[in-house]
């Protein structure tokens, strides 16, 4: 009997037109959509279906835009049922949504807040990220050690073997860069970001977003959501909000998630939003493994 768990994508998978196709085809997708935009008083939709995409890409639009699409889509797809889901950064909130742990109301209106301060923050505090492909772990862990010295820099996400973000301030990630290129990595790129994710240089944004996380009602969750920040599940409400508060300067384990996923006997995994990225990195994790994409109508019509 196979074990079925739904992967949320995360910043970076977004694209003018998204969810376009679900608002048209869907009356329950199109009440969602509105129901965002009513609570966020602002047209986020149109932001999705016609861009620009410069507006489109500024993180507080970018993180609603990818957490409405993958909770859409989650919520009218109605004959998988998943046993567990994880999310990759912002992607915990869609999982956390589909589990049952925070209403969708609620939910869009953290986003946006957490998009908005990690914006702001990344105004506040200038830094960047860079993808490191081909290099191994530990020597990135102490190649940020060394690059420190210059400033803050540490690992961001370890998405699958052989490709990790780092982020911190422009210098010491430059700096950290330079060390990786010398190394041996296959490539190394900086990427174009509005701030320093999961790095210390967001902890103006994680005060903020506590007070948020603070007065919002969280219930246990249905089915174990696998956290960013420990690769484990979690269900207990309070281990929940906490798990959130961390992720915000903490790296994404990713890679160790989906291992312990698939240790844990999930087999069949659908990728619920916008793009295939989550997709491309369980197949580095581990080819055996099957996973679905779900992001256009087309995609869910055959689960309705």
């Amino acid at each position: 009997m196979s074990k079925k768990a739904f992967l949320f994508p995360g910043q970076g998978s977004q694209y003018v037109g998204m969810a376009k196709d679900l608002y048209e085809n869907s009356v329950e997708a199109k009440e969602m959509i509105l129901t965002a935009d009513d609570a966020l008083g602002i047209n986020l939709s149109h932001i999705m279906f016609h861009g620009p995409v410069e507006e489109l890409k500024q993180t507080e639009y970018t993180q609603s835009a990818i957490f409405l699409h993958s909770v859409v889509l989650a919520s009218i797809i109605r004959t998988i049922s998943p046993e567990s889901v994880a999310g990759h950064s912002l992607g915990e909130y869609s999982a956390l949504v589909s589990a049952g742990a925070i209403q969708f109301y609620d939910a869009i209106k953290i986003v946006r807040k957490r998009g908005q301060v990690m914006q702001q923050s990344g105004i506040d505090n200038p830094g960047t990220m860079a993808a490191v492909i081909g290099a191994d772990t530990d020597k990135v862990e102490e190649i940020c050690k060394i690059a420190s010295l210059d400033g803050i820099v540490q690992c961001a996400n370890f998405n699958s073997p052989g490709q990790i973000v780092i982020s911190g301030s422009v210098k010491a990630v430059h700096r950290a860069m330079d060390l990786c290129k010398n190394d041996g990595a296959k490539i190394v790129k900086e990427l174009v970001v509005s701030g320093a994710f999961h790095s210390t240089l967001m902890q103006s944004a994680k005060d903020k977003l506590k007070s948020v996380l603070d007065e919002t009602n969280f219930y246990d969750a249905k089915i174990p959501v696998y956290a960013n920040v420990s690769a484990k599940p979690v269900a207990n409400k309070d281990k929940i909000k906490s798990v959130l508060f961390e992720q915000v300067t903490s790296p994404v384990r990713w890679e160790e998630t989906i291992q312990n996923m698939i240790a844990d006997g999930y087999d069949e995994f659908y990728e619920v939003g916008p793009g295939k990225v989550l997709q491309g990195l369980l197949k580095r994790i581990n080819r055996e493994i099957n996973c679905i994409s779900i992001d256009k109508y087309v995609d869910v019509e055959q689960y309705l």
